[in-house]
């Protein structure tokens, strides 16, 4: 039989902050151009940053290197819950919208903090 290693898709956090990331982006492309230049883009930045420094902590091979870009993926969910708070605030997204988004931006910190302790865990290295 053969060993089958973990992937970077069999990643919860990596699934839901990839998914967040294309939803913001299928949003703030419809935006007016002012507000795709000034919110529009440091938003898509922070919700791509989040599952690039997932993507990026995965590829490492020691254990701090690889959570310390988990925790910068961490950061990256706090700004994205500015920015997202801003987008409502602002009347960029419906309230609908707002509170689907923001399941996503509760649920990650947890999912990041799970990928943590997995690797705290099960790396000695």
């Amino acid at each position: 039989m053969e060993k089958r290693f973990l992937q970077l898709n069999d990643l919860t956090s990596y699934n839901t902050a990839f998914a967040f990331n294309n939803k913001i982006w299928d949003i703030v492309i419809k935006w007016e151009y002012f507000a795709r230049d000034t919110i529009g883009k440091q938003f898509v930045n922070a919700a791509d940053s989040i599952s690039a420094n997932i993507a990026e902590g995965f590829g490492r091979y020691h254990k701090k290197d690889k959570i310390k870009f988990y925790y910068y993926s961490l950061g990256s969910v706090k700004e994205c819950s500015d920015w997202l708070t801003k987008s409502k605030i602002r009347n960029l997204i419906s309230e609908e919208m707002f509170t689907e988004l923001n399941c996503s931006v509760e649920k990650l910190p947890k999912e990041i903090h799970q990928l943590i302790k997995f690797t705290n865990e099960r790396l000695t290295v």
